[in-house]
């Protein structure tokens, strides 16, 4: 029983881990990526209109729409320099208060007085070394215009703009090393996107379902567009969980199938060793079918008494790394302290009848070699 009960406890432990990880992984992305996104369903870009906009912006559900050009550039602080994740988006995106929370250091702004000012993220702001928002340096943005590049003069092959440093931003590294925020008429201009974008990004209206209003949409575009929710914008990465969790899933109830041979080997001799006492209850009038049922009761006791002992150790462990973070990540530079845990009923009701259905298997031999008790041989 005490097999059952250390290997129960331990799935249903790293399965919670797993939710956790899954739901921080969720929140990490909210903070950078809107709750439904617009893009081509084949190319990098497409064309916009102001009666394709409006109409999208008409659509029940849809409170703010933003629309987004994004692109890589070359950036230069001084005398550092690097490529950068350049994202181009209208003012509104404020609106959606995605960065409210994750700003580090400066201003959450777009553009102030006819100045149009960039948000960038922590670790561009350390390759860049800008270290004082206040400072009266620009960055200069560099990105190749359409057309010939010239060989003999690069820098006439290259659209360069100039804009000031408003405030950092910490999400993730994903993000943190690599992203600038400008607002999109700098990058349309940089870019020379003129009316294409890359992206449209949809804010939903409180009160109304994300999942109706992205069919909405889809019915709207048509099929030339997909409509992609949090989950579906992040797809292969949380895919990839599900499928670790599955096979933690598997590779644990491989465990206990080995650990419920105890059982198997302990019934076995169990219904060896009372022979005589099988022999007796023969004589009393009993059959097959109770001598069987006795051995699965045995059988049963030992499976039921391991899986509630071990779900119920399990989910003291959970609560108190939820309330304590009793086990921590070990490092530094990581979003959380500890291991982030989230309980689900259906791990609990997986693992509960995974556990029985072994172990049950396991006493079901047992009991058949109990009915075969020879009653010439086993006289007293």
């Amino acid at each position: 029983m005490l097999a059952v009960a250390v290997g129960t406890m331990a799935l249903v432990v790293v399965l919670s881990v797993f939710n956790g990880l899954e739901d921080l992984i969720r929140s990490l992305h909210n903070y950078f990526d809107p709750e439904l996104k617009i893009v081509p369903s084949s190319g990098k870009s497409f064309e916009v209109n102001d009666e394709m906009l409006e109409s999208i912006r008409n659509t029940e559900g849809v409170a703010i729409l933003t629309q987004v050009v994004e692109d890589n550039a070359y950036v230069q602080y001084r005398n550092a320099k690097m490529v950068v994740n350049l994202k181009g988006v209208e003012e509104n995106f404020i609106e959606h208060r995605r960065l409210d929370k994750r700003m580090v250091q400066g201003e959450l702004k777009l553009r102030e007085n006819g100045i149009d000012y960039a948000i960038m993220g922590r670790g561009v702001q350390y390759a860049l070394n800008v270290m004082n928002m206040a400072e009266m340096h620009s960055l200069q943005i560099y990105y190749p215009r359409k057309g010939r590049v010239s060989t003999a003069n690069i820098a006439s092959s290259l659209n360069r703009m100039n804009i000031m440093p408003a405030g950092v931003f910490a999400i993730e590294k994903q993000y943190d090393m690599s992203y600038i925020f400008v607002p999109l008429g700098f990058a349309i201009d940089l870019l020379d996107y003129e009316n294409r974008r890359t992206s449209l990004e949809v804010k939903v209206q409180d009160g109304y379902s994300i999942n109706a209003t992205q069919r909405r949409l889809k019915a709207l575009l048509g099929e030339h567009y997909e409509i992609l929710n949090s989950d579906e914008q992040h797809s292969s990465l949380l895919k990839a969980i599900k499928i670790e969790k599955l096979f933690v899933y598997l590779t644990f109830s491989f465990i206990l199938l080995v650990a419920s041979f105890n059982i198997f080997f302990s019934l076995t001799m169990l219904a060896i060793d009372k022979k005589k006492d099988i022999a007796i209850l023969y004589a009393m009038g009993a059959n097959n079918k109770l001598i069987k049922s006795i051995f699965l009761s045995e059988g049963a006791i030992i499976s039921f008494s391991g899986a509630f002992l071990g779900l119920s150790i399990g989910l003291i462990i959970c609560i108190i790394q939820q309330q304590f973070g009793i086990v921590s990540m070990g490092m530094a530079t990581s979003v959380l302290e500890s291991y982030p845990v989230k309980m689900q009923a259906g791990d609990f009701l997986y693992t509960g009848l995974t556990i029985i259905l072994i172990t049950l298997a396991a006493s079901y031999r047992p009991a058949h070699i109990a009915t075969r008790v020879d009653l010439r041989s086993s006289r007293l």
